[in-house]
């Protein structure tokens, strides 16, 4: 079973789904978004983006009509509706993080608990995994991506630790790295630690933060005039490129101004703070606990 979908009812009542709209489901995953979006369409699409091989053998299962699958990553949506003859699409979802079904299977390397390959690719072509990473990368870099990706106290530390460690020999399973972690990990909190740099790793395989600016950019470009814009996110990096480009149509730095002083930004918050799962859900659905919910209309 994949995972189920966090904060489902929200996420499709900030969409406000017109039967005969246009939807785009940018984190298939399992399908749980995509399938509830299909019960309200009548003469609407749906196209629904995932890179994950996994994904689509789940989406095969869908036998709709107003049912597109794309094997792409998001950050390639414009590209993908223009071929689907789309332009102008009336509502987005994009359920970031990961699905707790790659989280399961060890031979991904995504996970703390079991050992298997250091890879972590969500796109299992891409030519980076996170064995490159750890062997690779000058020590400058690791210290940046664990600091800034992953939020790692001892960012520094570590990187050292890691070069040292992989001149003696080479990281290729996720217990080679585990092992590194463990005396350097704070005690009490070490799987929270180990998540911490697993989360950094991932980040920087996938490219997701860059991925993320990418997708957003094009949200206001092919977005209908009163269209929604809903984005879950898991910590707090997304999350913060995602108020920014709401609050201000950019990533970072001040929002633009026309002549008169107005904003020129293409959405408008809907819910000013991110909506946040219910007790009762986060004690259901341990990913709940960590994800914000931001909804934005098309002004």
């Amino acid at each position: 079973m994949y995972h189920k979908p966090v904060m489902l009812n929200e996420c499709l009542e900030g969409l406000k789904v017109d039967p005969d709209g246009t939807y785009v489901d940018v984190t298939f995953g399992g399908g749980g978004h995509s399938l509830k979006i299909l019960e309200q369409l009548q003469e609407g699409r749906l196209i629904a983006f995932d890179q994950d091989e996994d994904a689509k053998k789940q989406s095969e299962n869908i036998q709709s009509r107003s049912f597109t699958f794309c094997q792409a990553n998001f950050r390639h949506m414009k590209q993908y509706l223009k071929l689907n003859g789309i332009a102008k699409v009336n509502g987005i979802l994009a359920d970031l993080g990961i699905s707790s079904h790659q989280i399961d299977s060890a031979e991904r390397g995504f996970s703390t608990r079991f050992d298997g390959p250091l890879d972590m690719r969500m796109d299992k072509k891409g030519s980076k995994n996170a064995a490159k990473i750890v062997n690779e990368y000058p020590e400058a870099m690791l210290h940046k991506i664990l600091g800034m990706y992953g939020e790692v106290k001892n960012a520094k530390t570590l990187a050292a630790l890691m070069v040292q460690q992989r001149s003696v020999k080479k990281f290729e399973r996720i217990q080679d790295l585990i092992d590194l972690l463990k005396p350097v990990a704070p005690r009490g909190k070490e799987f929270k630690y180990y998540a911490q740099v697993f989360q950094a790793l991932r980040i920087e395989v996938n490219e997701e933060m860059q991925a993320l600016e990418d997708f957003l950019h094009q949200c206001g470009e092919v977005m209908e005039k009163g269209g929604r814009l809903v984005v879950m996110s898991y910590h707090s990096l997304e999350d913060r490129l995602v108020k920014n480009y709401i609050n201000s149509g950019k990533m970072y730095g001040d929002v633009e101004k026309d002549f008169y002083g107005n904003k020129v930004r293409p959405f408008e918050a809907v819910n000013r703070k991110p909506i946040e799962a219910t007790e009762e859900e986060v004690n259901e659905n341990n990913r709940a606990r960590s994800a914000k919910l931001r909804i934005a209309e098309r002004i």
